[in-house]
């Protein structure tokens, strides 16, 4: 190992060490109780609230995956998708938080997705938190593995270690500290994380961006690739066993532009729907303190959201200009945050500028393996098998999950040649569609039903699995993103189901308008 690589590990050792510190100054708060170490107690401030609901949600996916897409297939796949992301993340923010906090708090005091969705129905056969907590430990695994994947791609390009061996190092400490500091930890973590990662990327671009010749010559050296800044057209690279080709003269190959049409920017921009499922950044709206802190709290997610998504496309462009015949297949595209950091700053600023991609990837494993835990320990093991279980089992139920969690996790994460975005787009699309709708509707009509709930979410989470691996392989008008139509479809069986079944109790209508009611 090189001077260079040494003063890079140095930089992440010191980082790692903060994390570490932090993990282990909230481990006596997270022990007291199991509302402590999995929601907090309650007692998230905005920002903290804000920072953490973002870097838990964006992963390495932002600083690897979408830039890599934009290196790969150039502006349109990469934009479209930021354009519906923090068009989600607004929304989501503005509708749904307030009222998540409210609905939580008075039904049931509920810690848990599940916990909510249960307690809003008075369920006492524990059908929908059942349901739900199954679907979290499924995609969550598959989550938590995109970004175990980070963790391997990130430490063998920089220190030509062995891809398996340095991701399930990697593997090892977000459990270890999540083990340790529990919900808390990983909340106060993620905010100074988000700060690193939007210092990261602001970094990378305005050094790229002076590296390649100023904006107008980005452009213009852009424009050059068939394609590769056109909003309706995505750039071809010519590719033989997934691999580009290059010319005579070493220069990457790209045939005719192809069409990116509307149905397809639709397809994209529905990654936007997304976050009203999304566990993660859910149940960071029901850990606030304060309901009326969330007005502040959204004001910051949305500025750090489009600053980061535009970053993050603008860096894969840049990368494309700069170094244009590096990186050959999609997945090792996703490695140009990474070839722009080594190459551009000194050693040890380098390190702490990846140290974004590590803040990034461990607020997210962090927070996915938190959410399953929980899944398991409260809602299918307190919920379920010991409804008198003592609040010590439920914590040690927790812990002894996430490991296993993490476990199953490294193994899908074994194929070092998976593509983090792929990864996560399935995730995303399974979240999405299973919770989405129901959470919508929970939130904002009152006739939906039980049954309705229970059958919209099968159907959603269902036909997430049906599209991706039947129907989008047909193509043509088909081909287009899993999360769409699996979204429709739900919200389509929850409302002709809860139309033809009986409407809910009074009482939990009373309570529905209770919170519709709610003002601070």
């Amino acid at each position: 190992m090189d001077s260079g690589s040494i003063q890079i590990l140095i930089a992440m050792i010191i980082y790692i060490a903060v994390v570490i510190g932090i993990g282990v100054y909230f481990a006596k708060r997270a022990n007291e109780s199991s509302d402590n170490f999995l929601i907090g107690g309650r007692k998230m401030g905005p920002w903290v609230v804000a920072m953490g609901a973002e870097a838990s949600d964006m992963s390495g996916w932002l600083l690897m995956g979408l830039p890599g897409v934009a290196y790969f297939l150039g502006l349109s796949d990469a934009i479209w998708t930021a354009i519906g992301l923090a068009i989600g993340t607004y929304l989501n923010w503005l509708f749904v938080a307030k009222r998540l906090r409210v609905y939580s708090h008075l039904a049931g005091d509920a810690i848990t997705i599940p916990d909510f969705l249960s307690n809003r129905f008075k369920e006492n056969k524990k059908v929908i938190m059942t349901i739900a907590a199954l679907f979290i430990l499924v995609f969550f695994t598959v989550y938590a593995s995109s970004c175990f994947v980070t963790f391997g791609k990130l430490f063998s390009t920089l220190f030509d270690a062995k891809y398996v061996y340095v991701m399930i190092a990697g593997a090892v400490f977000v459990v270890a500290y999540t083990f340790i500091g529990g919900f808390l930890a990983e909340s106060v973590s993620d905010f100074m994380q988000g700060i690193i990662m939007i210092f990261a990327l602001a970094a990378v671009l305005i050094v790229g961006i002076t590296a390649a010749g100023g904006v107008s010559q980005v452009v213009e050296n852009a424009r050059a690739i068939p394609g590769f800044l056109d909003f309706f057209g995505i750039a071809t690279p010519k590719l033989v066993d997934g691999v580009q080709q290059l010319d005579a003269n070493s220069k990457p190959i790209f045939e005719a532009a192809g069409r990116y049409g509307f149905l397809t920017i639709i397809s994209t921009m529905s990654w936007g729907l997304g976050y009203f499922g999304m566990p993660q950044v859910l149940l960071k709206f029901m850990s606030i303190k304060k309901a009326a802190d969330l007005k502040l709290s959204r004001r910051v997610a949305a500025i750090w959201v489009v600053i980061s998504l535009g970053a993050a496309v603008v860096i894969g462009i840049v990368g494309r200009i700069l170094f244009p015949s590096e990186l050959l297949t999609a997945s090792a595209a996703e490695s140009i945050f990474i070839v722009l950091s080594k190459d551009f700053f000194l050693p040890f600023i380098a390190g702490i500028v990846m140290a974004g991609i590590l803040a990034a990837t461990i607020s997210s494993a962090d927070s996915y393996l938190l959410i399953s835990a929980s899944a398991l320990s409260k809602n299918i093991y307190q919920g379920l098998f010991r409804k008198k279980a003592s609040d010590k089992s439920v914590l040690w139920i927790s812990r002894i999950t996430l490991v296993v969690i993490a476990i199953i996790a490294v193994v899908i994460a074994l194929d070092e040649n998976s593509v983090i975005f792929k990864v996560v787009s399935f995730a995303w699309a399974g979240f999405g569609a299973t919770f989405g709708p129901v959470m919508l509707f929970s939130l904002f009509w009152k006739r939906i039903t039980r049954a309705g709930a229970v059958a919209g979410m099968v159907a959603g989470g269902g036909m997430v699995f049906i599209w991706k691996l039947l129907i989008r392989p047909i193509g043509g008008a088909l081909g287009i993103y899993e999360l769409l139509p699996a979204f429709i479809f739900s919200c389509i069986v929850i409302i002709i189901v809860s139309l033809l079944t009986k409407e809910e109790s009074k009482e939990i209508q009373d309570e529905f308008e209770s919170v519709k009611a709610f003002r601070e």
